[in-house]
């Protein structure tokens, strides 16, 4: 999967230790109720889950100043949560499914917010199909799937009359559904909340750069080598990454058997599902509302080659494609408007999504 580029981490990293605290105190009454201990839990609109350091740095960079606060569970290299006098917050899990999972059940069952009327936006940047969008472009999710729970037969030994070496589960070919007993396989999200992020966020300015569109320009077709623009469709998640042409018609087809039809892969990441499984863990508690998820993924580099170009090169030089900074700057782009709406209309949004 071609998910991230590092070389901007090390710099962001100590930018967001240095933010500074909000400068509101942390017992301000409209912000705080009592939890089952008797201490203070914090109301919560907005939760943006981001999962490494440039993801969540953006937020921090554009919606500050910040209250930190310390929750026990969260990734030691990201352990608190940052809040502001919106009752917006944000988190960062680390990468990959495992991260994701601990730190969103570490957040959720912690006493130290109140989360039941809280809305979660997932905020990453992913691989992009380029039949679907481009470098830059930001993507709302109505469905979540699972690329990793598969059986794999070596490429190199695929039965007669088979297109690729991937089937589900205790199934006997490659087209069929599995029986999905692991029940991760994959989610439907909100489709009104889906709908009211991208109706919010449509025609906003997204940012580009000449390095992206240098790269876009290799395609041959559109939307690959059309500027970014905010799309609705479906996100992938597995913790190998990947590239190429074969594979990227898996992850499509993948998408259309286990959604029955209805979704269209675009982005390839490594968390989502887990996180929102966690969620879920959650909500039969009633801690969390899973009505109230959002999944945002922008596209940082193409998941497969342009024509004569070899998957191994788009793999090990994705940096090259120049879609890092935008696609991270495009998840503010994109987001803020639904961030934004819910927590200065929160009569209209508390009760759920509103009808407009």
């Amino acid at each position: 999967m071609l998910i991230r580029t590092f070389s901007a981490i090390p710099a962001l990293m100590l930018a967001a230790c240095a933010v500074s605290p909000l400068a509101a105190n942390a017992d301000d009454s409209n912000s705080f109720a009592q939890n089952d201990s008797g201490s203070q839990a914090r109301h919560v609109k907005v939760m943006i889950i981001s999962m490494f350091a440039p993801e969540g740095q953006v937020w921090l960079d554009h919606l500050g100043p910040w209250q930190e606060i310390t929750v026990a569970g969260l990734s030691p290299d990201y352990p608190t949560v940052h809040c502001n006098k919106q009752d917006i917050c944000v988190m960062t899990t680390g990468m990959g499914h495992a991260n994701a999972a601990a730190s969103t059940m570490a957040l959720t069952f912690s006493p130290k917010f109140d989360l039941r009327h809280t809305y979660f936006m997932v905020a990453g940047i992913a691989g992009i199909d380029p039949l679907r969008g481009t470098v830059g472009s930001a993507a709302w999710a109505k469905y979540l799937v699972d690329f990793g729970i598969q059986w794999e037969i070596d490429g190199r030994e695929i039965p007669p009359g088979w297109t690729t070496g991937y089937l589900g589960i205790n199934t006997t070919g490659p087209t069929q559904k599995p029986p999905l007993d692991y029940k991760t396989e994959v989610f439907q999200l909100n489709t009104q909340l889906a709908d009211a992020a991208f109706a919010l966020s449509r025609n906003v300015t997204l940012e580009d750069n000449a390095q992206a569109q240098a790269a876009r320009a290799k395609f041959s077709y559109a939307p690959a080598n059309q500027p970014p623009s905010v799309i609705q469709c479906d996100t992938l998640a597995g913790d190998t990454w990947w590239s190429g042409t074969d594979l990227g018609q898996r992850a499509r087809d993948w998408t259309n058997i286990l959604t029955d039809g209805k979704g269209v892969y675009c982005t390839t990441q490594q968390e989502d599902n887990s996180t929102y499984e966690a969620l879920t863990r959650a909500a039969t508690v009633k801690r969390v509302d899973l009505s109230r998820v959002a999944v945002l993924r922008s596209g940082s580099d193409f998941d497969r080659p342009y024509a004569g170009q070899t998957s191994a090169d788009n793999l090990l030089n994705y940096a090259a494609q120049g879609g890092f900074s935008i696609a991270v700057d495009n998840l503010y782009n994109a987001g803020n408007p639904l961030v934004q709406d819910i927590a200065t209309h929160w009569g209209e949004w508390r009760d759920g999504v509103p009808h407009r």
